[in-house]
């Protein structure tokens, strides 16, 4: 899956796409990363891509023409069109059904905004999905576009050395979860401070394990996130 990364600061991302399962991915040539700077697309003579704000206002907005040239730009790089995405606070927010669907795609490019955000015509000439990561402002999309990147990249078939893995987390439809929060985990010591695993998890009874884990992944749920519990299943729909 390649993704292309259009933002203003490159060099946030080299880190994160260094290490841990991003890495794993590229060296596996599930994914490539490709990263974009903006300022290179501007026709401005001084690298410039943002103005003051029609109307007034607090803060500078991104312009069209750096922006859409960029985009229009990047899609040629690969013959395989893109699923193009603004990283946006006014966007769809990011969820584990939306990340498995943006996995399916063969090609994501991301444009991490700065400063005020985005021309409104950006969106109406490009046609972009706008996604955000939850109901809080960051300096910057390049953030969120991180928060995606990893969503995204770990559901890849291949990725994760478990493929099981990602279908019994948290927020899967897996129906262990079922869209709730995931089940306790426990391992080596069985004891350690005075607290001992749940005897249920040692007995070997594999269903009994199912049942317990289903039924801890209710009780957690609607403990610690119980705007989530209307999505568990109930004992009576077992």
């Amino acid at each position: 899956m390649r993704f292309d990364i259009i933002t203003l600061f490159p060099e946030m991302f080299t880190g994160v796409l260094a290490a841990s399962i991003l890495k794993r991915a590229g060296e596996k040539r599930l994914a490539s990363y490709h990263l974009h700077q903006m300022r290179e697309y501007t026709t401005d003579p001084h690298g410039k891509v943002d103005d003051r704000p029609y109307g007034g206002g607090a803060g500078m907005v991104l312009m069209c023409q750096p922006v859409v040239d960029a985009i229009k730009a990047v899609e040629q790089m690969d013959a395989i069109p893109s699923r193009r995405v603004l990283l946006s606070p006014r966007g769809r927010r990011l969820n584990q059904e939306l990340a498995a669907e943006l996995a399916r795609e063969p090609r994501l490019m991301l444009v991490a905004g700065h400063y005020e955000g985005f021309d409104e015509r950006i969106g109406q000439l490009v046609k972009p999905d706008e996604i955000s990561i939850g109901d809080y402002v960051l300096s910057g999309g390049e953030l969120a576009a991180m928060v995606l990147l990893d969503a995204v990249v770990r559901l890849i078939p291949g990725v994760l050395g478990d493929e099981a893995s990602p279908h019994s987390e948290s927020f899967s439809a897996d129906e262990l979860v079922d869209g709730g929060l995931e089940y306790p985990h426990y391992t080596r010591p069985r004891e350690y401070a005075g607290l001992s695993v749940p005897e249920v998890l040692l007995s070997g009874d594999h269903a009994e394990i199912a049942r317990w884990r289903q039924a801890m992944a209710r009780e957690v749920t609607g403990r610690l996130r119980p705007d989530l519990s209307a999505g568990i299943l109930s004992p009576a729909t077992k």
